[in-house]
């Protein structure tokens, strides 16, 4: 009897054994399965969490700061990222053509004309302002070659270090992108349509700040690869003012003063025309009073006055 209750008994611990084992291998998977939520290396814990519960609001990820090699970044020194800019006033002998100067170096350094514009004074001197953009490298041989022009008048140049701007801008736009991508994993895990909607809703909001962002990095690196350049140019002032009499000019400028006053009698007709024509409805009454009152008689046309 008692042989055959030990080989019973090893048997059912073998039973137990095995069963204990596969509860804890089962246990152990779903550990594993839980964890690509609850993990530290999960992708958007905070985000997948806010998102399923309703809300709106994900968590900003961390991201490194990024680095630039100066040697390979127009407008830089020493790692800064610098926007350089100049306004020069030069007196030239002859405008048009330092104007058509200035063209010409803007495109042999690599640059390009941003605005021009050409007016003419009372005195028949011309002025002309010309913005060129020419690259960061090209800056100072520029301006020397714009100083060369003529007599400098005026000049100023001016550095703006813009690095710290750059790299908060740099750090948030891959932020954006990371949350975009974890948002994206989200999606392709995602079942309820719920769910899928408030995804692509916070997919739509973090996009548009980032093309924000991306917008305004494309602008500071325009202004950092391209310095800018402002050119005033002028002619020298004939000494005894303008040269000679112009009859032709004496005649233009009195026609002129005369459409100048008729412009003045229109105007001021229009602006009394209501003050005319209630004083033309007062008199137009005055007078008609005045023909239905009657008359008094004079002394030689009343009979009496004649007896006596």
């Amino acid at each position: 009897m008692m042989g055959r209750t030990i080989p019973v008994c090893i048997g059912g611990l073998l039973v137990i054994l095995v069963l204990l084992a596969g509860c804890t291998e089962f246990s152990g998977g779903g550990s594993r399965d839980s964890a690509m939520y609850t993990g530290a290396s999960a992708p958007g814990n905070a985000a997948v969490k806010g998102i399923m519960e309703g809300s709106y609001g994900a968590e900003p990820v961390p991201t490194p700061v990024p680095t630039y090699d100066a040697d390979t970044q127009a407008g830089t020194a020493g790692g800064q990222k610098i926007v350089y800019t100049a306004r020069a006033s030069i007196e030239v002998p002859d405008v048009p053509a330092a104007s058509d100067s200035l063209k010409s170096l803007a495109a042999e350094k690599g640059g390009y004309i941003a605005s021009s514009t050409l007016s003419t004074q009372y005195d028949n001197q011309k002025v002309a302002t010309v913005v060129i953009r020419v690259p960061a490298k090209e800056f100072e041989a520029t301006l020397e070659n714009v100083r060369a022009l003529g007599t400098v008048k005026s000049a100023n140049t001016a550095a703006e270090d813009v690095t710290e701007e750059y790299i908060d801008l740099a750090a948030r736009k891959a932020s954006y992108q990371n949350q975009i991508a974890q948002y994206n994993q989200i999606m392709a895990k995602s079942e309820k349509v719920e769910d899928i909607i408030r995804v692509q809703d916070q997919i739509d909001r973090v996009q548009t700040e980032l093309d924000r962002l991306e917008g305004k990095l494309r602008y500071l690196d325009s202004r950092i690869d391209l310095s800018t350049i402002t050119v005033t140019l002028s002619e020298k002032e004939p000494v005894g003012g303008a040269p000679g009499h112009s009859f032709v000019s004496t005649l233009n400028q009195a026609f002129s003063g005369l459409i100048e006053m008729i412009d003045f009698l229109i105007v001021a007709f229009f602006t009394l025309l209501p003050l005319i024509i209630i004083a033309g409805i007062v008199y137009a009454g005055y007078r008609y009073y005045q023909r239905k009152k009657p008359k008094e008689k004079s002394p030689q046309d009343r009979p009496d006055e004649k007896e006596k």
